[in-house]
């Protein structure tokens, strides 16, 4: 009798959940991560064979399926859980990637000059990756509780959180992750209501921090010289991503057709729109675009309509997130942004961003699903 009545409460569960739930939303992250699986499939088979000891043409194809099964049981778990149980989840997951991302000066690996993987016996894991969406919604709580309990400081200790975040990122050094960081913390404390001057004078800073990286981080100093002058500098793979979509056309060369994922050591990660441009054309890519473009805008549409402050901040920083990183990894593909190591989200290889992701969106689903809101915390 008591599975019975456990059975009965789950299934009712399950159809409120289906009955709430933005289905708009959820069929474009379902097509944008099918278009991931479908584009890691044409990309990294060429890159595993020049990378892997054994040549397996598809290691990277099984080690992106063997994180989609979680990914996926996480977002739709994630999705199911009340505003009150989001804040509770994420700011556990926010403890304990800060404990890894502390653990990432000490014991990360070095790749490419910069420590921010944490290797274990059969797996490594990237922290920041996961500090991203929980970092948003801890600092959307603070926000929210700094509007609506009178005496509490929201505003100062969000402050210190970001700072000591970045702090961290910079020491690994990861000047991208920084970026997208403080887009989400400057997004939130925006909606979260400041005045014009605070807003003037955190812009001063931004554009003084972005000054003081240029001088004092040698490798950004790198990427951008070599965006406003590329013959200072190897700009091989820009090169390369440009001539594949100057060669894509309307409907590109045809599948497993392209020739740039050869040559390009990053084709499944940071490049994989090229690799998407030259087999399939513009016409895919517009797609791609299309799908990141209208999850951006219906996540703020339906946000517009919010009146509970913590959903509306919290959707609002994740999706600022996932904008970002998209722009800048499209910007960086197509030449337009300095080039920077910053994955296509749900599209490149990689299992720490599928996952984070996942926890990111399941926690959009769930507070973009149509029940009561109050002003309040719930």
């Amino acid at each position: 009798m008591k599975i019975r009545k456990l059975y009965l409460k789950a299934k009712i569960s399950f159809f409120e959940w289906t009955r709430t739930l933005d289905r708009g939303l959820l069929w474009a992250i379902l097509a944008l991560i099918a278009c991931g699986i479908f584009l890691t499939f044409s990309a990294s088979p060429a890159v595993a064979q020049r990378v892997i000891k054994n040549k397996d043409s598809f290691y990277f194809i099984k080690k992106q399926l063997f994180f989609l099964v979680p990914s996926i049981t996480l977002m739709f778990g994630v999705s199911m859980l009340s505003p009150k149980h989001i804040r509770r989840l994420c700011f556990l997951v926010f403890l304990s990637f800060f404990v890894l991302l502390c653990c990432t000066l000490f014991f990360g690996m070095e790749v490419k000059g910069s420590k921010r993987w944490i290797y274990f016996p059969g797996f490594s894991i990237q922290p920041s990756e996961f500090i991203k969406p929980a970092f948003a919604v801890v600092c959307a709580w603070i926000f929210a509780s700094g509007r609506l309990i009178k005496g509490f400081p929201g505003i100062p200790i969000a402050g210190f959180i970001y700072l000591v975040v970045i702090s961290l990122l910079l020491l690994q050094p990861d000047f991208g992750m920084t970026v997208t960081i403080s887009a989400i913390w400057g997004a939130q404390l925006f909606l979260a209501g400041i005045s014009f001057w605070w807003i003037t004078l955190l812009s001063l800073l931004a554009i003084g921090g972005f000054g003081a990286a240029y001088v004092l981080l040698p490798h950004v100093q790198s990427r951008i010289n070599r965006f406003l002058n590329p013959d200072v500098g190897d700009s091989f793979q820009v090169d390369t991503s440009l001539a594949a979509f100057n060669n894509a056309g309307w409907f590109g060369r045809g599948p497993g057709e392209g020739i740039i994922k050869s040559k390009l050591p990053d084709a499944h990660t940071d490049f994989i729109l090229a690799v998407a441009a030259e087999e399939y054309g513009f016409l895919l890519s517009i797609v791609v675009v299309f799908l990141f473009a209208f999850i951006v805008f219906r996540g703020f549409y339906i946000m517009s309509k919010e009146k509970n402050l913590f959903n509306m901040l919290a959707v609002a920083g994740l999706l600022t997130q996932f904008g970002v990183q998209a722009f800048i990894n499209m910007g960086s593909t197509l030449s337009l942004l300095p080039t920077k190591g910053m994955t296509l989200p749900f599209i490149s290889y990689g299992g720490s961003s599928l996952l984070s992701l996942a926890l990111g969106f399941g926690v959009i689903l769930s507070l973009t699903r149509r029940h009561p809101t109050q002003g309040g915390l719930e």
